[in-house]
């Protein structure tokens, strides 16, 4: 698919609407096992944007949570051009980001405050696994390689 956009600039934007799509399934898991309603921690992210910190709601946590998602993604895709992250690398990332989000919004959210805080953590953790491990993949070569097989080796 040709266009106005490079092919990692392409492959940023796949690997960050995955990982925000997934990352949530921890905390929405420990929602459900425990009752929970598993739309609280889309609601609380709608306070961080300005002007709602009072007034949680669904899609404007669903616009905050975009929002963050593809500002991380930036940050791990300009790191993952001048280093390898892969899954183990990104999940170390999105630990790091955790105590970022969490601790800052944490202290100054109540509601992101009140949120599980494993279930949190495990849903920042899966966000740097997924976008590690999909910016990681190789270029389309000539080579038929695919995600299985390393840069310039050929499939068996």
């Amino acid at each position: 698919m040709k266009g106005p956009f490079t092919a990692s600039a392409r492959r940023a934007f796949r690997a960050g609407a995955v990982a925000a799509v997934v990352s949530g399934i921890p905390s929405t898991a420990h929602a459900l096992f425990t009752g929970r309603d598993p739309l609280t921690a889309t609601r609380a992210a709608g306070t961080l944007l300005p002007g709602r910190r009072d007034r949680p709601g669904v899609a404007a946590g669903l616009i905050a949570h975009v929002v963050v998602s593809a500002a991380w993604t930036g940050v791990l895709a300009a790191t993952a051009r001048r280093h390898r992250l892969g899954p183990l690398r990104g999940a170390a990332a999105g630990l790091a980001i955790a105590a970022l989000d969490l601790g800052v919004a944490g202290r100054a959210y109540p509601a992101v405050q009140t949120l599980p805080r494993v279930p949190q953590v495990l849903d920042h953790l899966v966000f740097g696994a997924v976008t590690g491990a999909l910016l990681d993949r190789p270029h389309g070569t000539d080579q038929g390689t695919t995600w299985t097989t390393s840069p310039g080796c050929s499939e068996l």
